[in-house]
């Protein structure tokens, strides 16, 4: 006969969790691998109850499922196996899978438990579908970049039809008889409109295949300006008010106006949707500068972003609009510092709406 103390040496050396316990649910045996996986040595449990070792919802059910079985025959877990969920004794939940067999003996029902610690399986499940979520991100933005390249293609040739047509309609207009002024200008704006779309194309192919930014001297608060001017466009009906603090006109600074535009243009208005059905609507942008960078800012009196929105905030595929892809912001946040700046948040102040921050660096600032 086996004695007592070599069994329990055997099941010390067991690789798996194994406890027994009584038809009470009380711990006759709990080995040392049960040790290493609840935190518990095994004075502390044996002669305790094994609820001690489940999550609260699960304990209060226990005694219950050993009774309808002891009285159905009706197994859950007995014979079957399942994953289960254990306690640790710093209260974490630990997966975990669990065999039970049953034995009949002199003292009555006694039922074995073996135990296989789930939390490796898990962790490396959890890294597996980061990876996969990761690569099927990396084949939408591949997908991206193709349809952008095709679209690049496509958009270009009416947008220069367009012009063309315009430029003949304002020759036409100036060469009539009484020539109206207002419906000249209109058309003229529209060309600038439509020649600066077709710069936006190209840069964004530009900025795909990282080429150098294409910086000149840009007066910053026209650049401003004319960023508001657009916006207000399609928000005239929201009751926004969109107003810039920059009022140097003389200040220039070394950018590429046409991807900074892009950056203010999608930073500001999603601060005018964020703001169009508060109390306030207000957007307002300012400019800070100190030796080495110039600040940005792009104020609103909204709600505010959430902690938990703000960790996600730059990563593509993760924004909040109902419509759209997101990835205005993680886009802008690449062209910033493709410029040797970076695009920022504030964090988030009880009852203040959401400030970012364009930094750009002042190294090639030149002033008229």
């Amino acid at each position: 006969m086996v004695s007592t103390s070599c069994l329990h040496s055997v099941l010390d050396t067991a690789v798996n969790g194994i406890i027994v316990i009584d038809d009470n649910g009380t711990v006759l045996i709990f080995n040392r691998a049960c040790e290493n996986l609840f935190g518990y040595k095994s004075a502390e449990v044996v002669g305790k109850n094994v609820t001690m070792l489940m999550p609260p919802a699960i304990a209060e059910k226990h005694a219950e499922y050993i009774r309808n079985y002891l009285r159905t025959g009706i197994a859950k877990v007995v014979g079957i196996g399942r994953e289960v969920v254990g306690r640790h004794r710093d209260g974490t939940e630990i997966p975990i899978e669990l065999s039970v067999g049953e034995a009949q003996t002199e003292s009555g029902h006694q039922f074995t438990g073996v135990l296989k610690d789930l939390r490796a399986t898990k962790e490396y499940e959890e890294r597996l579908r980061v990876l996969q979520s990761n690569l099927v991100t990396m084949t939408r933005v591949n997908a991206l970049d193709e349809m952008g390249a095709a679209i690049a293609h496509e958009v270009n040739q009416p947008l220069t039809a367009l012009m063309l047509y315009l430029q003949t309609a304002a020759r036409r207009a100036r060469s009539a008889g009484d020539p109206d002024d207002m419906m000249i200008n209109l058309m003229d704006k529209a060309v600038a409109e439509a020649e600066r779309a077709g710069q936006i194309i190209q840069r964004m192919r530009n900025f795909v295949e990282r080429q150098a930014p294409q910086c000149i001297g840009t007066g910053l608060a026209e650049l401003i300006d004319d960023c508001l001017e657009l916006v207000r466009v399609g928000h005239e009906a929201d009751d926004v008010e969109f107003h810039s603090t920059f009022v140097d006109y003389d200040y220039q600074l070394e950018l590429d106006s046409v991807q900074i535009q892009q950056i203010l243009v999608n930073l500001i208005r999603n601060a005018g949707e964020a703001v169009k059905d508060q109390p306030v609507k207000q957007v307002v942008v300012s400019v800070e500068r100190d030796d080495s960078n110039v600040f940005i800012k792009v104020t609103d009196t909204g709600p505010g972003l959430s902690e938990e929105a703000v960790s996600h905030l730059f990563k593509a595929f993760t924004g909040t609009k109902r419509r759209g892809l997101g990835i205005g912001l993680a886009i802008s946040r690449s062209i910033a510092q493709n410029h040797g700046g970076d695009l920022l948040v504030e964090p988030y102040e009880e009852g203040k709406g959401a400030t970012f921050t364009l930094r750009l660096p002042v190294k090639q600032e030149t002033k008229s």
